[in-house]
């Protein structure tokens, strides 16, 4: 009888460890460190188009891959902390999404861990990477040219605005490289057509502030404002300010038209970030970033607000309005 008792005994043990030890054996669920300059609050969108990404490649988040998500909240001093307690956590990948601000910390914190990274100017001219097509390293990612479109950006501009010939460029000096090749884009094209600019920096909100304070005094006759994640940040205070102060303004992204801004031309942000997760999608299920060829997002937008442009008393010349990819009414 307690022979019985002690067969039983064993089995019933048996039974009740079994799922904590099959549990043990499932493997364990991949982690995204995700890195951005700026905060969660103006980039939901982004953050859904990444998330979009991933899901292509059958991730979603909570269920069989978590996120890590560290903001600097535009304290671009933080970043190599940041990166450097990813690294520490033992992330999967590192996905660093606000251009060189991110790209170069997380690079700096580890040379094992990939790294998918967003660049909005040639990757190999800023040193992230040896090749496009073989990157070489542990950073590959998308390459979506805002610097790259600013002399067009300008063009429109002025096709918009034909009697301008004082335009101010607002741009955020702490962008480094991107913000130079900003100006340098904008200086050539505006020698082409004629145009006399006066560059105007912030990065601060309390900057934004008073670079306006300042238009409202000089009364450019237009306004081009320049790319970078504290930009989009605040892109409500730039559209808000350009209404306000009757300045016909351009901007890099469709957000800000969104929001009441006047007119954009550049990449498609949220298909860049869609693009970015798929690449981190793909290297999660194992392919090398040294491998994975750059991608050059090549969609790019015309967004016009023909509301703005009522507001500000502008005719949108037809033919404008026919290449835009999108008119607000």
């Amino acid at each position: 009888m307690r022979r019985r008792e002690f067969i039983k005994g064993i089995v019933g043990s048996a039974a009740a460890a079994w799922p904590f030890a099959a549990r043990a054996q499932q493997p364990t669920m991949p982690v995204i460190g995700f890195l951005h300059s700026s905060s969660p609050e103006g980039n939901a969108d982004r953050i859904r188009s990444f998330r979009a990404g991933l899901k292509e490649l059958g991730f979603v988040e909570g269920e069989n891959v978590a996120i890590e998500y560290r903001w600097a909240d535009n304290q671009l001093e933080r970043l190599p902390a940041m990166a450097a307690d990813l690294v520490r956590r033992g992330v999967t990948v590192i996905a660093a999404l606000s251009g060189p601000t991110t790209a170069f910390p997380a690079k700096a914190a580890t040379a094992s861990i990939p790294i998918v990274f967003l660049a909005p100017e040639d990757p190999v001219r800023l040193g992230l990477v040896t090749n496009l097509a073989r990157p070489g390293g542990n950073l590959t990612g998308i390459n979506f040219f805002p610097t790259e479109v600013s002399a067009k950006r300008l063009e429109l501009l002025h096709e918009l605005v034909p009697g301008a010939i004082h335009i101010a460029v607002l741009v955020d000096p702490s962008i480094g490289t991107a913000a130079e090749s900003i100006l340098r884009d904008v200086e050539a094209a505006s020698r082409a057509i004629g145009l006399q600019i006066q560059v105007l920096n912030a990065s601060t909100s309390d900057q934004i502030d008073t670079a306006f304070a300042r238009l409202a005094r000089e009364r450019p006759d237009a306004l081009f404002v320049g790319s970078g994640p504290f930009f989009t940040d605040r892109r409500v205070q730039l559209a808000l300010y350009g209404m306000l102060h009757r300045i016909p303004a351009t901007y890099p992204y469709r957000d800000y038209i969104e929001v009441g801004g006047l007119m954009s031309y550049g990449a498609s942000l949220r298909d860049a970030l869609r693009l970015a997760g798929v690449y981190t999608g793909r290297i999660l299920k194992g392919a090398k970033p040294a491998e994975l060829p750059v991608i050059q997002a090549t969609k790019l937008e015309l967004v016009i607000n023909h509301q703005t442009a009522r507001m500000l008393g502008l005719t949108v010349p037809p033919s404008l309005l026919a290449r835009a990819d999108e008119v607000i009414e």
